[in-house]
């Protein structure tokens, strides 16, 4: 997965670029324009409203999965992997990791997930 190649690739708040760094939603997108050409919108809550909502017992790789991680729903976003882990850029000082969603600091936070059609 293109996904995971750029880990490692340092957090950076507006960053949409493996050269500068991607905060959440720029990865995201940076991942969907290089793997399907498909540009999403520049942040997390626009992502929220794209796409056909899908229930957690039916996420498939590739399908974009929210958090609530600032004291607001859907300001969190990343790429499910497939059993049970997702993709993303977590926060400044963080690099793209690989993280399980049954944490629990993740099962906390859980918004919900959109599958995006390509």
């Amino acid at each position: 997965m293109y996904a995971v190649s750029l880990a490692d690739t340092p957090y950076r708040f507006g960053g949409n670029s493996p050269d500068n760094g991607f905060d959440c939603s720029g990865f995201v997108d940076h991942v969907f324009h290089h793997s399907l050409g498909v540009t999403l919108p520049r942040t997390s809550h626009e992502l929220s409203r794209i796409g056909t909502a899908v229930n957690k017992n039916h996420l498939r790789p590739g399908d974009l999965v929210f958090f609530n991680t600032q004291q607001s729903s859907y300001s969190h976003v990343g790429i499910y992997m497939g059993e049970d882990k997702f993709v993303h850029a977590p926060k400044s000082g963080s690099q793209i990791r690989v993280e399980k969603m049954n944490a629990t600091y993740w099962l906390s936070r859980y918004n919900g997930a959109r599958r995006i059609r390509a």
